[in-house]
Formats: structure tokens, sequence, C-alpha cells
């Protein structure tokens, strides 16, 4: 009798253990190591939201391969250490199949090196620096978003035209994404002489109103005819009702060279009035251009969260899809093949059409300058979020670095000109 019994409940532990993993292998992880916390939540939080839009979307339709997405989700509080330990856990305890997600460079540097070394897919989802898909980039990673490099080609067409022969002077933000964003401005405005374009640092993660205040005053005191804020966040929205507080933008142009609707809702719509920037999407591009998917995204979105989508919940909504595509065409979640089926790959998803590069996994696409609009407009949208008037529009094959440029900048860093071999 009581081997019976013993033999039962055996059997029903052994039930209980088929089930559980019966049930797991029903499902495909992913994972999202995005800013809950730190000075680019607001970023994060439009990740989360899209992200979790385009699992539901994609598991009402089936799933991917006959499996549910299911999202693992971790705050990177924007801290490239705390991301190294996220995406370990993610990978050795939850056997994610792709990690995404991050609102700064030194976030997805990390957790693309991360990646590369355990051989799992990463896609950069808001990581402008042109060290990410440069001297960074690495066989298992892509980048969605455009670089500073493709941000700042947008933005010089427009200043060269209209700044010519000015003087500048940067604030900026004091890690990779603060340091290749002025670099690539400076190169094409021509503004390369320190000297006379001065150059300020802001410490980050933890800039505080003292440093602002001391960057902005001495940048009132040398008056310069262009003002270039390459911060970020919550950093760029603290900086920039300083200056307006202090009366710089009747004296001077604001240029914030990478922009999104948060930074701009941030800031509020009196301080942004006529600031410039880029971005490689906004809610307005998919009604401006007639792109009819793009369209039906911001009216989802905007119907669940009475709010327009950002640049970076575009990003992330489009990097689930171009994964589970690039799976149902390898008709394999193994890494390699689903490389194979990404490399060169032409999509077109919320805007016209994009391409991801081979060479160095960066997805080439139409980048956007924009000029903020006057208050009255801003406020007259039904969310009040209509903030960004398109002033330039340049292609992606115009945008980004070629092959040979790139190239030069891998050897200058000692690096190979080919990703690591599958």
């Amino acid at each position: 009798m009581m081997i019976k019994k013993h033999f039962i409940q055996i059997s029903f532990i052994w039930l209980i253990v088929f089930n559980v993993n019966a049930f797991a292998n029903d499902f495909i992880n992913i994972g999202l190591n995005y800013p809950k916390t730190g000075p680019y939540y607001v970023q994060g939080l439009d990740q989360l939201r899209a992200a979790k839009m385009a699992v539901s979307e994609i598991n009402l339709n089936g799933g991917v391969l006959g499996k549910k997405v299911k999202l693992i989700i971790r705050d990177s509080a924007s801290d490239p250490e705390k991301t190294k330990k996220n995406v370990l856990e993610m990978i050795n305890d939850f056997h994610v199949k792709m990690v995404f997600g991050g609102s700064s460079s030194a976030v997805a540097i990390a957790a693309s090196e991360i990646c590369q070394q355990e051989k799992v897919l990463f896609f950069g989802t808001l990581t402008y620096s042109t060290a990410t898909t440069g001297i960074h980039a690495h066989r298992h990673s892509f980048r969605e978003c455009y670089n500073s490099w493709m941000g700042a080609k947008a933005i010089a067409a427009y200043l060269n035209d209209h700044f010519s022969n000015k003087r500048y002077l940067y604030i900026t933000s004091d890690y990779t994404w603060g340091h290749s964003t002025e670099t690539s401005l400076r190169q094409l405005t021509d503004t390369d002489n320190q000297k006379y374009h001065i150059g300020l640092t802001i410490p980050f993660p933890n800039a505080n109103k003292t440093n602002f205040k001391r960057s902005l005053a001495f940048a009132n005191m040398i008056s310069p005819d262009v003002l270039v804020l390459v911060l970020f966040g919550k950093d760029m929205e603290t900086a920039i009702r300083l200056a307006t507080s202090m009366g710089m933008k009747s004296k001077m142009q604001l240029v914030v060279p990478n922009l999104t609707l948060g930074m701009a809702e941030g800031a509020g719509p009196k301080v942004m009035e006529g600031v410039i920037g880029a971005l490689p999407w906004c809610w307005q591009v998919p009604y401006q251009y007639d792109y009819k998917h793009g369209k039906k995204f911001v009216e989802a979105f905007a119907s669940k969260f009475n709010r327009y989508p950002s640049s970076s919940g575009a990003s992330a909504y489009t990097i689930i899809y171009e994964y589970t595509n690039a799976v149902v065409r390898a008709q394999s979640f193994f890494p390699t093949h689903i490389i194979l089926a990404l490399e060169n790959h032409k999509y077109q998803l919320l805007k016209d059409e994009q391409i991801w590069r081979k060479f160095d996994h960066q997805s080439i696409q139409t980048v956007f300058a924009v000029k903020c609009k006057e208050k009255k407009y801003v406020l007259m949208d039904q969310f009040k979020q209509d903030y960004f008037e398109i002033i330039n529009r340049i292609s992606g094959n115009n945008a980004a670095r070629t092959r040979d440029e790139w190239n030069r900048i891998r050897v200058q860093a000692g690096k190979s000109i080919q990703l690591e071999e599958l």
C-alpha cells in the first residue's frame, strides 16, 4: 500500500513538472532592459508601452512559429553595470532568445558586449552614439534607430544654410553618446576649432542643477550665435528651461541634436519654441508622407494611452516585429540563422523603407531635422503634443557613414573591419 501511494506521489510530481515544461515550451522569452528609473525614464516608458503593444498583436495572431512571445523586463536605470547584471540574469535564468531596449549608448554597448559573449541577439532601441555600430559593433547586435552621425547630417544641412560662419558653443553630456554627437556636428558644421567654438561637459548620469547653471552662465557671457545642448532626457529638459529663464533664446539659436517627443513635452511648449533638432521618427511622419502602418500604430497607441508614441516607442515596436519576422523567414530561433535572415534585409513598417546593413548592422533609414512649433500650435492638438515641424529630410544612404569611413574608424581603434564570424 505504501509503495502504491509513493508511486502515485512520484507520478503526480512528474506530471506537474511535465506540464510546467510543456507550458514553458509554448513561449519564447524576449528580454527588455529599459530605463524604468533614472534620467531617461520617460523614453523608457514609451519603450515598455510599445513593446507590450507589439507582443499583444503578435500573440493575438498566433505568435511566432507556434510560440507566444513573453517579455522578461528589467530596469536598466541607464546604468551599464546594472545592465550587465540584468542581461546575464535574463540569459542564464530566463533563457531569453533576444535582448533589446535601453536609452543610453553606454547601456547599449554594455548589453551588446554581454550578448556577443553569450551568443544571444541584441537590438539597440535608443542608442545614438556612432560607436554602438562603429567601434563597438558586433555580429550578434543590431541598431534599429539612427546614429549621431546620421542625425548630425540632417541638422548640419539646415544649420549650414542658416548659420554659416557663426560662433557655436557646445554643452555636452560626458559619455560616449555626447562625445560622438558633438564630434559629428562639429565636423559637419566646420566648428572643429574648440578655442573659438568652445565646448563644456556635464556629468552623466548624476548631473545637478549647479552643473547646468554654471555652464549656461558661461555660455550666456560668451553669447554664441548657436548654443548646442548635447543633452538628453531630463538633463536636456533642465538645461533648456534654465536657458529660457535666463533669456538666452532671444540671443542665440538653441539646438538639441537628438530630440524626442517626451523631451519636448517635459520641457513644455513655450520653452521649446524654435528649438532645432533631429530624430529618426515622430508621429507626424506617417501622416505627412502617408505611411499606412505608421498611422495605424499611432492611432492604436493614442487610443490605448491617450498620447502619441515617441521615436523610442516606435523603435521598440519595430524591433519586436523585425525580430519575429526574421525568425519566421529563418524558420528557426537559432541566432546564426536569424542573423543571416536580417543582414541586408529591407523592411518597411512605420515609415519608408529601411535596411539592416550587413557590414555594421546599422539600420539605414531616412532622417528628419525638425523645428519646434509655436506654443499656440502645440496646444491646438488633442493631446497638446504637436511639437515638430519637419524642416529637412535626408535619405539613409546620404546620412550614414560609408563603408570606407567605417573601415577607417575601426582601423584607428585597432578593430577588425569584419564583424565576428558566426
